[in-house]
């Protein structure tokens, strides 16, 4: 099995089989991602809805002492204890998809291409456990393990090779979410977003990834803008209503088209293309130029 390293640590060596999943320690997770393990804890709590549990979960003492007996990081006390855990503080563990999510999430600089080795090495593991025990062992488990391998591998492809079409049907309100939150963690600069109804969530959002946002939309709850801008100032408004479409334009050269209002997100069959027409962006961009001045009256108001 190729091994793969992070400043000379085998992330091989930090993942664990527990209650039938493979794991990593929030504690590894936060080292690799060079932040505190208490922040990490904190961006959780803070998106515990994202985080359901077959994302992330806390360890019994039993499990916490099993994985203490091969780990080189976490150790016993005299007292029988995980050093640094008494049984109100267990640790929390992360999945694979757990570890996706933290990757959009964090604001460390360092997160995104950490993630990358990391879900590597999940998928690492996998191949290596299924190619020695399919001879010895096959199994209904086995079979299904190798067919999750094969689904991990197309979410990874697309992880390299962003699909165009996104289609959602009716309830896929996390998993609509969870892309838009992807789509919008692209940024490095600015997004534009153009949507006639938005609520509240989409700050919720904005407030995460803290890059310059403009929206240009025709309702938004006042009272909810205003409490958003008394912590961060990194969104403008334009108060217009000439589009009926939804879009999202990142860094003025990435367009998304939005079949349904981010407020609506997954309630409804809907897809998100990305729009790779370069004439459409710039058209665009060269519309939402002249309606740069209303930005200033919209405050006023």
């Amino acid at each position: 099995m190729n091994e793969l390293m992070i400043n000379d640590i085998k992330i091989e060596d930090l993942i664990y089989e527990v209650r039938g999943k493979q794991v990593m320690l929030a504690s590894d997770v936060a080292r690799l991602y060079q932040v505190e393990t208490k922040a990490l804890n904190q961006v959780v709590k803070r998106n515990i809805k994202r985080f359901p549990e077959d994302f992330c979960f806390q360890l019994t003492f039993e499990e916490a002492h099993k994985i203490s007996s091969r780990s080189q990081f976490v150790t016993l006390n005299k007292s029988g204890n995980v050093r640094g855990y008494n049984i109100k503080y267990l640790p929390y563990v992360f999945t694979e998809h757990g570890v996706m999510m933290l990757s959009g999430l964090l604001k460390s600089d360092i997160a995104a291409k950490v993630n990358v080795a990391i879900i590597k090495a999940f998928v690492a593991m996998r191949k290596y456990i299924a190619n020695n025990t399919l001879e010895t062992r096959v199994s209904n488990i086995e079979t299904k393990l190798i067919d999750y391998d094969h689904k991990f591998e197309l979410i990874f492809d697309k992880m390299d090779n962003e699909k165009v079409h996104h289609l959602f049907f009716n309830g896929a309100i996390y998993d609509a979410y969870s892309l838009l939150c992807d789509i919008l963690s692209q940024s490095q600069e600015s997004i534009l977003i153009i949507d006639n109804y938005l609520d509240k969530n989409i700050l919720n959002v904005f407030a995460s990834i803290q890059k310059e946002v403009l929206i240009v939309t025709k309702n938004i709850n006042k009272k909810d803008l205003e409490m958003y801008e008394r912590q961060y100032q990194n969104v403008k408004i334009i108060k217009n209503d000439s589009f009926h479409d939804r879009f999202i334009i990142i860094d003025k050269m990435i367009l998304y088209h939005c079949g349904a209002s981010f407020k609506d997100l997954g309630k409804k069959c809907f897809a998100i293309t990305k729009m790779e027409d370069n004439e459409i962006l710039k058209n665009l961009l060269d519309k939402i130029d002249k309606l740069e001045y209303p930005i200033k009256k919209l405050v006023e108001e």
